[in-house]
């Protein structure tokens, strides 16, 4: 993990080469459907204005969860990106169910395609691009190991087969059968819906404050278990806002160690802990063995 200083500029870099290439992308994709009239390169624009939509929210939601806390925000700001998911996700279905609705009309009465091959040339242009949008988020991602530009490059994995697609419709259906063009773009639509769901999904999920999974607990577990002068853990509590997991817990120790001992076992557990799962917060009630209730 590099430093703040250093993790703030690669994580911003990384998201402002998504919303260049994504605008590259709907120029290209839009100039091949207003030539062809192939409803699958309309799919592909769609998929890439959603991916401009999201690239850009995502680089400012970056700037304000990227500030310090302060006196109204405690916590920070990392909850403005489960914010942003809630945007994304009501946008993706409305966009989705358009496409839906163009598709079948396509399906029903399928369009004559001019000029196949600017759709050929111009899908394989995207593929090169997003390829090398995706190389560029994995350098990143081995400084940084950010959650936000990881959960930005799986989506534009995604577009290396939604390319991959359009190209393969373009050619079925200047080919084989030429309701393939209209069957794909309901495909994409429906596409879109499954991801719309798993952004609701996740963002819900922080907005809710759930709970870490079990392998994040468990290593909190663990933690403490390892250290010499602990007795036992409870009341462990954990949320995730943003990037930053925070982690609360009651630690069990020995009647008489010192206040200075107790801390220093604390810290001991707290430095091992943001090391595991940086980055985090970490808040540790000290309990005297003699206190803590048994049942």
């Amino acid at each position: 993990m590099t430093n703040k200083t250093e993790y703030g500029f690669w994580v911003k870099f990384a998201a402002l080469c998504a919303v260049t290439f994504a605008i590259l992308q709907i120029v290209i994709k839009l100039y091949a459907w207003f030539v062809t009239d192939a409803s699958a390169m309309l799919a592909s624009a769609t998929d890439s204005l959603l991916d401009l939509a999201a690239s850009f929210v995502n680089l400012v939601m970056l700037f304000i969860a990227l500030r310090p806390a302060d006196d109204n925000h405690k916590f920070g700001h990392g909850k403005a990106e489960s914010l942003t998911g809630l945007f994304q996700s009501a946008f993706i279905l409305a966009s989705a169910i358009l496409l839906i609705l163009h598709g079948l009309e396509h399906v029903y009465n399928p369009p004559v395609i001019q000029q196949t091959h600017i759709g050929i040339w111009v899908t394989v242009i995207a593929f090169m691009l997003t390829l090398l949008l995706v190389t560029i988020q994995k350098k990143v991602l081995i400084k940084t190991n950010s959650i936000a530009i990881e959960a930005d490059s799986l989506h534009y994995q995604s577009d290396l087969l939604l390319n991959g697609a359009v190209l393969l419709s373009l050619l079925a259906t200047e080919y084989i059968w030429a309701n393939v063009d209209g069957i794909f773009t309901v495909c994409v639509g429906f596409f879109l819906i499954y991801g719309a769901l798993q952004i609701l999904h996740k963002s819900i999920k922080q907005l809710m404050d759930h709970e870490l999974n079990e392998d994040e607990l468990a290593l909190v577990k663990r933690a403490v278990s390892e250290h010499a002068d602990t007795i036992g853990v409870h009341d462990i509590r954990s949320r995730q806002s943003g990037a930053t997991r925070f982690i609360q817990f009651h630690l069990e120790l020995d009647d008489h160690l010192s206040l200075y001992q107790a801390h220093q076992v604390g810290e001991d557990i707290r430095i091992v802990l943001e090391a595991k799962l940086a980055p985090c917060e970490i808040f540790i009630h000290h309990d005297p063995t003699s206190t803590v209730s048994k049942d």
